[in-house]
């Protein structure tokens, strides 16, 4: 009989293999950490094999320690960091260079010198010229390996981001395939036509030979043959993706944040593109037969890792949940803002240069007050973004499902509520983002029944109601939107 299905969840920090049960009810978790390499400013890179083997211990534990049989597990589910990407030799199967992680900034002159394509790669694509995307990631390594192109070209190397990666080396080899939701996010796919354009092919000089096989977010995707028993892998979307579906956000309208690393807001708009005109992202949500359902996506790029940095980086706090007991020391920041703008502004700015600051700083000024700004300067990005979802849509948001680790400070969740004027909900299991990829690997093989189903199992442990008077939210926000304008006319080196 089988009784569960494995999420593997492959993220920038770490790997997890997640066992779910037939209510999508958590079982176990078992986690391998991957460690990242900062070779220059701004670079970011990760070992492709260190990813693959992390896989691997994560789910031999995972086995080991719940005492099951392989042949329990109805299916794989697979949810990955999108963008980053991989190029290994095809006969071999070996890495030609390490995994470009999406923050990473490295290709950021190769997208500068494509500046006049922009609109062109956006209409196509609903995505904004950034080294963010995977094209200028397989362009960088083509050119810094030796006869990148010519062997690129003759058919020696395959691209993958990191789920085709992991498709790959759990079907030893046989199976070159990543899924719709991954594919939009290499800005080589055209939105409209769920294909491989080949004008953005010959923009970035990419062969389509290197290319994996575009598939829906459910279907079979092979056996992890790998693994000695032939469990199917059945569903596969980037993370963020699998975190909407995760949420249960089946409605059109619907919407979540993750608070990871960065910050991800997600709305479904339907089986319908919508092209921003204010810098939001559109993107795949999912694929299940033939019916594609899209969604607007925002970016923030210091969410979990602003919080990060109080530890590692001003050292005011041992652990990341102490920047809540620090901030709720002090009623408010004491007129402080914080613009973690440590890598850049994503969504909606998309702004390179701005660089982080803190605005209204005295002699008054505490560690408090730091880190409360800290936390309020992770939801201001937030509120920006879903400012313009809402506006570009038409559609109010009448609540926000959240998860991530920084899901769990309950400060943050709050002044979100507060500074939206909705709901902000935190579900039972906050790994939604495994959970979506085990409902999209369960719902092809029947063992999940239907949407329908999965929305029953959906419950809430907590829900963040708005508190703040409305007035004093406006004074906040526009004190945010002034620290905002000054941190980006701050650009002393250009």
């Amino acid at each position: 009989m089988k009784k569960y299905v494995l999420a593997i969840d492959q993220g920038t920090t770490s790997s997890r293999a997640i066992l779910f049960g037939k209510k999508g009810e958590l079982i176990r978790i078992a986690r391998r950490d991957i460690e990242t390499q900062f070779p220059k400013p701004g670079w970011v890179e990760e070992s492709a094999t260190d990813i693959w083997v992390s896989v691997v211990a994560s789910i031999t534990e995972l086995v080991e320690k719940e005492h099951i049989h392989y042949n329990e597990i109805d299916s794989i589910g697979i949810t990955n960091q999108r963008e980053t990407t991989i190029v290994w030799d095809k006969e071999t199967g070996t890495p030609v260079y390490p995994a470009i992680v999406w923050q990473s900034r490295q290709t950021a002159d190769l997208c500068d010198k494509r500046n006049s394509k922009s609109d062109f790669i956006f209409n196509r694509t609903g995505l904004r010229l950034n080294p963010y995307f995977s094209a200028s990631k397989i362009r960088f390594i083509l050119d810094h390996i030796k006869d990148g192109q010519k062997r690129a070209e003759n058919g020696e190397l395959l691209f993958g981001t990191v789920e085709t990666w992991l498709i790959y080396k759990l079907t030893n080899g046989k199976c070159h395939l990543t899924d719709v939701t991954n594919a939009s996010r290499t800005m080589l796919f055209n939105i409209k036509t769920c294909k491989w354009d080949k004008e953005l092919l010959k923009i970035w000089n990419i062969p389509m030979c290197m290319l994996p096989k575009i598939c829906p977010t459910a279907y079979d995707f092979g056996d992890a043959t790998y693994l000695k028993h032939d469990i199917p892998i059945t569903g596969v979307a980037g993370d963020q993706q699998a975190a909407l579906f995760g949420q249960t956000c089946f409605a059109k309208g619907e919407s979540k944040n993750t608070y990871g690393t960065g910050c991800f807001m997600l709305m479904n708009i339907g089986d319908k593109p919508i092209l921003s005109k204010h810098g939001l992202l559109t993107t795949v949500a999912w694929q299940i037969n033939n019916k594609v359902t899209y969604a607007l996506e925002a970016s923030v790029f210091m969410g979990g890792a602003t919080i990060q940095w109080l530890r590692d980086g001003l050292e005011i706090i041992k652990s990341t949940p102490e920047s809540e007991e620090l901030a709720t020391r002090v009623k408010d920041t004491d007129g402080v803002y914080l613009v973690p703008a440590f890598v850049g502004l994503g969504t909606p700015y998309w702004d390179n240069d701005v660089r982080a600051a803190f605005f209204g700083l005295t002699r008054g000024t505490t560690k408090e007050h730091i880190a409360r700004a800290s936390l309020e300067g992770v939801a201001y990005q937030i509120s920006d973004s879903l400012k313009v979802m809402q506006q570009e849509t038409k559609i109010k948001l009448k609540s926000l499902n959240v998860d991530g680790g920084a899901s769990a400070n309950n400060f943050l969740m709050q002044f979100q509520s507060d500074i939206l004027a909705c709901d902000v909900k935190l579900p039972v299991c906050v790994e939604t983002t495994a959970l979506g990829a085990a409902y999209m690997a369960g719902l092809h093989t029947g063992f999940y029944k239907s949407l329908s189903e999965i929305s029953k199992y959906h419950r809430y442990q907590k829900i963040f109601k708005p508190k703040m008077d409305k007035k004093l939210v406006n004074e906040k926000l526009r004190g945010w939107d002034l620290a905002v304008k000054s941190a980006r006319s701050f650009k002393p080196n250009k």
